[in-house]
């Protein structure tokens, strides 16, 4: 299991037992480059141990304030300093963590062993409990080096969910019915005995006081600002040099500013592009060049042919802990390789469409006062397909209730948003965002021992951004108090540019040695044997691929296609 990591940590590797317990780490050093920081990290005068995945950026202070109890460290890092917070707070040491993290902390002594990941679900932890054991990891195909007791076959309820949420599978689930993920903001507790307990502990909320309904909009933005300022010069905590991720958007074009702004000595950015297909670019290097230029990067720009592209597939569909849909998955992947030659850690601009409200299918929500329209009207604009066509997609065995459509309404029903935009914008950062984007830059910059950080994902910020009026987001087409806080940051062009997203047409519209790819992978042997999808509907798809596009710009013959080149590259 920990071989089969051994590329999100190339730098070190080490397994520790105990008894009935058994933990494995691989290593990426970017905090404390030394031995001393080793993992498994074991304290014998605490009976702690404890591996972990992530970066916690207040560990200096939190170290201090440890300190002045009377801990003594070992290490410089931040690993340490989360298992001397533990053995201090308890569980309430999770609260005072600022950062991404997924870790398991073990007790000698009492026999316990606490699992948690951190509030966004930036860092992934899946596991697989039965009756006999428990086995986790930061990739779900970690576990299927340990398939014995495992059911491999794939999850009806899973499968709905990621043919109506472009690939998004919301925890507890995975494609796989024996594997499952830990949701973000939770703590698994294991017992001696065996019985787990899974809780939250931490929960976004958009409820306001008065005080926030009367804030002016200049309020508000130079809120913003400060919060962004401090969560981009937070990420920066590392004993390596941080680089940006620069698609030339606002979001990656403001952070890049920040910190420029913060006096960042030769600070690196990284773009990449893909050819044109027909009328649609391939590439936005017109506003990463501006950028670039503007301040004065270390600036490398990706242009990847499309015989690349194609070669590149079979090892990003193998690098992704689950099948992950979206064109952006094989760029990241191949700009992933090409920063990983210059940088350790990139700061990227995931997020921002979803805390400060980005996406076109807000608006109608907003335009809505009743709950249960609210249901109605996000499944319409975000969802790739209703039951209906997801019925004459699935073969019978493969379907039954309305899964996603109840998903969706149970989210909107929670307590914590009044208002149908609010409920909205809650699914999309607690829900869509972890498992979508967050995930698959996570996987693809992992594949090569890079670190990707995600200011826009700084937990005090995303919850001053669930305080803000959704007006104040959504207003001006998206973003709007985001857009006008950056505007003392960063060149007006870049701001008012139409918007864009990181385009892969090649993926879109499946032509030539791509159809190709695809018919090859959908008449396989396991393909026909797995018998997910009905033939008929594949054949028209696969007849003209262009006129079954997603509601959100997707393919739909590529979306069935990634999913069983994914179950066929895992042996699943």
């Amino acid at each position: 299991m920990t071989d089969a990591q051994s590329r999100r940590g190339p730098n070190g590797q080490g397994l520790f037992g105990l008894g009935a317990r058994c933990f494995g780490h691989r290593r990426l050093a970017i905090m404390d480059l030394s031995d001393r920081a080793h993992q498994p990290f074991v304290d014998n005068e605490l009976g702690l141990g404890i591996v972990f995945n992530g970066a916690i950026y207040n560990h200096h202070a939190l170290r201090r304030e440890l300190a002045d109890k009377g801990y003594r460290f070992a290490s410089t890092g931040d690993t340490e300093v989360i298992l001397k917070a533990w053995h201090a707070w308890g569980p309430a040491s999770l609260d005072r963590l600022q950062g991404m993290f997924a870790f398991a902390l073990w007790n000698r002594d009492s026999g316990e062993t606490h699992l948690a990941r951190d509030r966004l679900g930036i860092k992934p932890l899946y596991y697989a409990v039965d009756s006999q054991r428990l086995r986790f990891a930061s990739t779900l195909p970690a576990l299927l080096q340990a398939r014995d007791g495992i059911d491999t076959s794939v999850d009806a309820q899973a499968l709905h969910h990621y043919l109506s949420f472009h690939a998004v599978v919301p925890p507890p689930h995975t494609i796989l019915r024996g594997i499952r993920k830990l949701a973000p903001g939770s703590l698994m507790t294991v017992q001696a005995s065996g019985r787990c307990d899974v809780t939250p502990w931490w929960r976004l909320s958009f409820e306001r006081s008065d005080e926030d309904e009367a804030r002016g909009f200049d309020d508000w933005k130079g809120l913003v600002l400060e919060a962004l300022r401090r969560s981009v010069d937070r990420r920066l905590v590392a004993d390596v040099p941080v680089g940006v991720l620069l698609s030339g958007g606002l979001d990656s074009s403001l952070i890049t500013g920040l910190l420029a702004e913060a006096g960042t000595p030769d600070l690196r950015t990284y773009s990449i592009g893909f050819e044109a297909v027909d009328e649609e670019a391939g590439d936005e290097f017109k506003y990463s060049d501006l950028v670039a230029r503007h301040y004065g990067t270390v600036h490398e720009k990706l242009h990847i042919p499309a015989a690349q592209l194609l070669g590149a597939l079979p090892d990003a569909i193998d690098a992704m802990a689950e099948p992950m849909v979206s064109h952006d998955c094989v760029a990241f992947y191949l700009l992933s390789q090409a920063v990983s030659r210059h940088s350790k850690v990139v700061q990227s601009g995931q997020g921002a469409d979803e805390v400060f409200g980005g996406y076109h299918w807000y608006p109608p929500i907003a335009a809505i006062d009743d709950a249960q329209a609210g249901v109605a009207e996000y499944s319409r604009v975000f969802m790739d397909r209703d039951h209906a066509e997801m019925a004459r997609l699935l073969e019978p065995g493969w379907i039954s209730e309305d899964w996603s459509g109840r998903f969706v309404a149970s989210h909107f029903a929670q307590p914590g948003a009044g208002s149908p935009i609010d409920r909205a914008l809650r699914m999309d950062t607690t829900v869509m965002l972890m498992d979508d984007p967050v995930k698959r830059v996570d996987n693809m910059t992992m594949a090569f021992g890079l670190e990707a950080r995600v200011p826009f994902l700084d937990h005090e910020l995303v919850e001053l951004a669930a305080r803000i009026p959704a007006r104040h987001k959504i207003a001006q087409g998206g973003k709007h108090v985001l857009k006008e806080a950056a505007r003392a940051v960063i060149p007006h062009e870049v701001i008012d540019r139409p918007k864009g997203y990181f385009p892969v047409p090649a993926l879109k519209y499946l032509r030539g040695p791509f159809l190709d790819y695809v018919r090859d992978t959908l008449d396989a042997g396991a393909a026909r044997r797995r018998g997910l999808f009905r033939r008929g509907e594949i054949d028209r798809m696969m007849q003209s691929p262009d006129s079954h596009i997603t509601p959100l710009r997707g393919s739909k013959l590529w979306q069935v296609a990634l999913l069983e080149a994914w179950l066929q590259a895992h042996g699943a």
